[in-house]
This record gives C-alpha cells, structure tokens and sequence, in this order.
C-alpha cells in the first residue's frame, strides 16, 4: 500500500463518504442485519451508530492501518455490536464457510483489487439464506455517462486508491452466483460519473 493510500486517502475518503450527510445513503444498506455480519471494506467506521440492535457482532475488514486507527475513536463511543477486526484483504477472508449472517458493504466494491476473488469469498462465508447487503457507486445506466466514466476510470483508479467508476455491484453479486433481491439505483448530487448509486440485498441460496 502506498504512502497515499495509507495516509491521505484514509482521510479523503472519511470526508467524502463518511460524514453525517451521508448517513441517509448509508442507512437503507444496514436495514435488516442481524446476528455476524462481516463488513469488508470497514474504513474509519462510518457505520458505527447505523447497525441494527439484531446485529450481534461484527468483524471488520480493512487494509489500511490507518483507517483502522481512526476507526478506534468511534468504537470508543459505542458498546453495541462488539466490533473486532478480522482481515485485511476482501479477496482472502480469514473466516469459516458459512459462518455469517450478512456481509456489508459501503462504497468497497469499487475498489478491490480483484473482485471476483473477494465475491467469491463472500458468497462462500455466507450462510445459505444470507445476504450480501451492499450502497455502493457505480456503473451509470445512461449510455453517455457510461462513455465519461470509461474515460475517467483511470485517472479515478490512481486518485482513488483503485476505486473503478463501471462496476455494478447488482451485476457482481449475480455473476458470483446470489439471487438479487432488490436494488434501488439512484443518483446524488454532484458529477454523474461518480454520484450513480445502488442500494441492494443479494441472498445466497
């Protein structure tokens, strides 16, 4: 990981996606859980306050140490669920097939390296009958902001720390082999290339 993306990025991403106007994005993604829930993709904890009472306990996957560092202030300041870190890396889960729950994701699939691999861990560490419950941006459906994307994705990827703008999680979560529930696509305010949004739960059968 490089000295921008353990450093800078930790904090730019806190500001852009982690503050309180994001919370109504955030919220409808967290509606639901219950029992463990992995969160792959955990950052500074900006979902710490948004778990349901259900949930019983998370275990938090995040590379960056710095990320994690910063999340220990909210931890601090809440009891309920425990929250213990478990992982660094969404493409190689350290955890026992079909031990949670649910897993969460909040603007984390954009990044990860290889994505395939890290779908693959989810649906594996997902009990049958479980969720991958997920907001993330992505891919527009309007063909000319699609063509802007395309462009911009490389430079996005190196400011970014990796974040791609064309992938769909919906699509993701299909090819992986969930069943998609239900998706909601919306778009913030802002530049579409980076405001197309999707809300949604995939099960695993």
């Amino acid at each position: 990981m490089s000295w921008y993306s353990e450093h800078v990025l930790p904090h730019v991403v806190n500001i852009t996606c982690g503050g309180r106007a994001m919370v109504p994005v955030r919220k409808p993604a967290l509606a639901g859980l219950r029992g463990v829930v992995v969160e792959v993709g955990f950052g500074t904890g900006p979902n710490i306050g948004l778990y349901p009472p259900e949930v019983e306990r998370v275990l938090a996957v995040e590379p960056s140490a710095r990320a994690q560092e910063m999340a220990q202030k909210r931890m601090s300041m809440m009891s309920h669920p425990p929250i213990e870190f478990v992982g660094l890396d969404g493409a190689s889960l350290p955890l026992a097939s079909e031990s949670a729950d649910a897993v969460l994701s909040t603007f984390t699939l954009c990044t990860i390296p290889d994505i395939d691999a890290a779908m693959s861990e989810i649906v594996r560490v997902l009990k049958p009958g479980g969720a991958l419950q997920f907001v993330e941006h992505g891919r527009s459906e309007d063909p000319k902001v699609q063509a802007r994307q395309r462009r911009f994705e490389p430079i996005q990827k190196r400011i970014g720390g990796g974040c791609h703008l064309t992938r769909d999680p919906a699509e993701l979560a299909e090819r992986a082999g969930l069943k998609v529930e239900k998706v909601d696509r919306f778009v913030l305010r802002g530049p579409k290339i980076l405001t197309t949004m999707s809300c949604g739960r995939a099960v695993r059968p």
